[in-house]
């Protein structure tokens, strides 16, 4: 199984944010601490913003923020909502061509593993992924542009 560069960069930016509770973050400073393309990083912010994962903030002194704790942020609901057409073999796949699938049993196993991979996911939050995060902001702020603070009200 392999999860697509869009979901990856969607935990990477949860992660970001989860780092900075009390920050307002910029795309260009995700961009520069993962070296990703800042149009990748617009891409997934949209789609994460609209999901409800994080808010965003318009204007001069704008950016984003995590929207709910981490704690309340599913690892598994993150994959499922970022990787709508999780096709693990071309017999999950509505329009999957193999001839054989009807009668098949590796769909069923392949189900099974796709199952176990989800409950696994399914165990974890986003505060987990932030255990070691002195570690983490060590290394992103090695590269990163000064932290801004936001006043939360």
């Amino acid at each position: 199984m392999q999860l697509t560069s869009y979901s990856d960069y969607s935990l990477r930016v949860l992660i970001y944010l989860g780092l900075r509770p009390e920050n307002v973050t910029t795309i260009a400073d995700i961009s520069q601490s993962y070296n990703i393309s800042r149009n990748h990083i617009v891409k997934v912010v949209h789609n994460l913003s609209n999901l409800g994962f994080i808010r965003t903030i318009r204007g001069r002194h704008g950016g984003m923020m995590l929207a709910r704790n981490p704690e309340s942020i599913n690892v598994a609901d993150v994959i499922q909502k970022t990787e709508p057409n999780f096709c693990i073999a071309e017999c999950f796949d509505n329009d999957g061509k193999c001839c054989i699938k009807e009668y098949c049993r590796l769909k069923g196993i392949l189900d099974q593993a796709c199952q176990g991979f989800f409950a696994v996911l399914g165990k974890y939050t986003l505060a987990d992924l932030l255990d070691n995060n002195a570690q983490l902001i060590q290394i992103l702020s090695d590269v990163e542009a000064p932290l801004r603070t936001l006043a939360i009200t």
